[in-house]
């Protein structure tokens, strides 16, 4: 019985080595490193999630999209696991881990570093909202200026791995706004809640720079605290149950998961977000601990056009 399935094994991956040849492909570049095909189960499982990817990149490259796919070194990982490998975390450091003391309340909007409420609409572009606070947040701690950014910048340009209305993350966002030199305002690049083209002369205007993003520890309550107290920060929550549908006021105490499917902004012990100490479970009420994230700004904003000129030199 063993040998026939090291046969029927041994046969598939023939098969899939075949297809993949069709590709110009072969064995050493499908496998990435982390799985080796060293063994047989192995392999059977690689040539499963292969099949599914392989199958992914035919379907999607069959609709009218703008974009198209490609079997890559990546074929023989789950998207979970990619993710996992790949996903931006930001440098490896929390520069608030050394904090000792956190006032009782911080409420970021009394402060003057948080704009009005904003509206996303029917778009999935949460984590644009999300993201936009905090930068716009650090940006007013570090001048003084409160500025309203655009999330449809974000929206519209931050495509490679962002999605537009179809969602998106807030590390991805910090990371797409460090390496284009910053983000513009609301007025010159107003909300409009749809997907659309990036308008590539107001991206060339941005006034708001970071210069990275630092990840809070996972599932560490005592550190978000921290990282709240000194800015705003974003987090991802699961606001999928009935009452999170339908919150109108006061501290949400209600059921929840931890299947993040939102992007929202933590302005405050005691405010927007009030985060709860002493559960249960780590990963903090709806899972506001598991993925909260922070833009980190020491230098100066872009004066006029240096953005453009920059580009214009590389």
């Amino acid at each position: 019985m063993g040998f026939e399935k090291s046969l029927l094994v041994a046969l598939s991956l023939a098969l899939v080595l075949g297809v993949a040849n069709c590709f110009d492909y072969h064995e050493h570049e499908l496998a990435s490193e982390e799985s080796l095909w060293d063994l047989l189960d192995d392999k059977h499982k690689r040539f499963n999630v292969f099949k599914q990817n392989v199958m992914h990149v035919h379907e999607t490259n069959k609709m009218d999209k703008p974009y198209k796919l490609k079997l890559n070194k990546f074929s023989d990982m789950t998207s979970h696991e990619f993710k996992n490998a790949y996903a931006p975390r930001g440098n490896g450091t929390f520069m608030y881990e050394n904090v000792r003391r956190v006032p009782p309340s911080v409420d970021w909007r009394k402060k003057g570093a948080v704009t009005p409420v904003k509206d996303q609409g029917q778009c999935g572009s949460c984590w644009a909202f999300s993201t936009v606070v905090a930068v716009e947040g650090i940006n007013y701690i570090k001048t003084k200026k409160l500025v309203s950014l655009s999330e449809q910048e974000l929206v519209d340009c931050d495509t490679t791995e962002n999605q537009g209305c179809n969602g998106g993350l807030m590390e991805y966002a910090f990371e797409f706004i460090k390496e284009t030199g910053g983000l513009t305002t609301e007025d010159k690049y107003p909300y409009h809640a749809a997907d659309g083209s990036c308008d590539s002369v107001k991206e060339d205007a941005p006034v708001v720079s970071i210069d990275g993003h630092e990840n809070v520890p996972k599932n560490n309550e005592d550190a978000l605290l921290k990282a709240v107290a000194n800015q705003p920060v974003s987090v991802a929550i699961d606001a999928g149950s009935p009452d999170f549908q339908f919150y109108s006021e006061g501290v949400f105490t209600g059921s929840c998961g931890t299947e993040l499917n939102h992007g929202v902004a933590a302005v405050g012990e005691k405010g927007f977000i009030r985060m709860q100490r002493g559960i249960s479970d780590k990963t903090g009420l709806c899972g506001i601990a598991m993925e909260a994230s922070y833009p980190v700004k020491t230098s100066s904003n872009p004066t006029p056009h240096s953005s453009s000129s920059l580009r214009d030199e590389l």
